[in-house]
């Protein structure tokens, strides 16, 4: 019987009431007239016969026996619940995380995270984003294996009483692994070397480490040697930034960051440095081991993706002889101009058009002035001119060479 071919009851009726010694070729006349195929008449003839004249008399009922889709009462509370207890927890409890908790506990049927969306839609505690950029728009750029690159960045907090502090989170670009963390009173230097040196000592020396522009961090696009900046290269590191104005460079930081906001909402308020780092450690627990990643691939832990692949070789600390000039206030980075000078403090020192466009490091030693390349290897050294000097020749002559006269015959 056709689908889409709809058949009048009295239709139905007559062939309900169809006498079994009709001529032949009467039921190909009735289909004609009628409007209907053979298969509909035979259809709701058989119908009648095994279920009856009155159940003949109506279609039957397209609706199918079980629907995938629709998700038993008791599943849907169960996915509820456990939705309420991670976000009670203040751990991540969106569909992918209530679906991954699901599956852990070994619940079944466990719904897919669009049934899991749907539930929570239902049941009044999640609404729609339709503006919400979806995550296949998204392009990563992910290092190859732990320890090539660490991103650092701090975060302010407040304590009980209004007393604000700064959370040091430090994380693992490859895995997502939170290799340490230090709460401190203010974003310095010194607290950003606390956290970088408690990371080496758990996971080793990382290749390169990424961080914002800040003062305490690497404020080396402003002309200034920073601290964090000096400890790196000493060790063979690479100190790199993202560009002012672009977060998205740190948007790895900048996610945890949110994470842990969540978690530490639902703890007590910290009275102290010491229960805040308690808090903080007890969530980077949680983190690596415990809470699976939704940017990794099987939406694995960070600990699981750092022991899946071997770790970046560690990088060879800088010899003596070119070493980084230590930090003081009169370091500063410059760019050698086209003429191949370099001006500092108001005075001009040559150092070849070889070095035009490069950055360089100056340093006041106080008797002399000393240029280094970004290496940390020794250009020029001088003393300081005498006033009202404004410029110091490297030694060489300027200009052009003067042509001999041989060579003019």
């Amino acid at each position: 019987m056709s689908r889409v071919e709809p058949v009048d009851p009295r239709v139905r009726l007559a062939i309900t009431q169809w006498p079994a010694d009709a001529p032949r070729g009467s039921v190909t006349t009735f289909c004609v007239e009628h409007g209907i195929s053979r298969e509909t008449f035979y259809a709701i003839r058989k119908r009648a016969i095994v279920d009856g004249p009155a159940a003949a008399l109506e279609p039957r009922s397209r609706r199918p026996k079980q629907s995938p889709s629709k998700l038993a009462g008791e599943v849907a509370r169960q996915a509820v619940a456990v939705r309420a207890a991670l976000e009670q927890s203040g751990l991540d409890h969106g569909p992918v995380s209530v679906h991954e908790k699901m599956r852990s506990l070994g619940m079944e049927p466990v719904p897919s995270t669009a049934s899991l969306a749907r539930i929570f839609r239902d049941a009044g505690v999640a609404k729609m984003e339709p503006r919400k950029k979806p995550r296949a728009s998204y392009r990563r750029f992910v290092y190859p294996a732990p320890n090539a690159c660490w991103q650092l960045d701090g975060t302010e907090y407040v304590l009980t009483g209004g007393r604000k502090c700064v959370i040091f989170q430090l994380i693992d670009d490859h895995s997502r692994y939170a290799v340490a963390s230090h709460v401190a009173w203010g974003e310095t230097s010194e607290g950003a070397i606390i956290v970088v040196k408690k990371g080496i000592t758990a996971c080793g020396v990382p290749q390169r480490l990424l961080s914002d522009n800040g003062a305490a961090l690497n404020p080396s696009r402003r002309g200034v040697l920073g601290q964090l900046v000096v400890y790196l290269r000493s060790l063979g590191v690479e100190p790199i930034t993202g560009k002012p104005y672009k977060p998205t460079t740190q948007g790895k930081n900048e996610r945890f960051h949110q994470t842990l906001f969540r978690y530490l909402d639902k703890q007590p308020l910290a009275g102290t440095l010491e229960d805040l780092q308690a808090q903080v450690d007890a969530f980077d627990t949680i983190y690596n081991s415990q809470r699976p990643h939704q940017a990794l691939p099987g939406r694995i832990t960070p600990q699981q993706a750092w022991d899946a692949t071997p770790i970046a070789e560690p990088p060879r600390p800088a010899t003596p002889h070119t070493a980084t000039p230590e930090p003081t206030e009169d370091v500063r980075i410059k760019k050698v101009q086209d003429s191949g000078s370099v001006e500092f403090r108001g005075i001009r020192f040559g150092l070849g058009r070889a070095f035009a466009g490069d950055h360089v490091r100056v340093q006041d030693t106080g008797p002399t002035v000393q240029v280094f390349d970004l290496s940390g290897t020794l250009i020029i050294e001088h003393p300081w001119p005498e006033p009202g000097i404004r410029y110091v020749s490297n030694g060489r002559p300027r200009g052009r060479a003067p042509i001999r006269p041989s060579e003019m015959s």
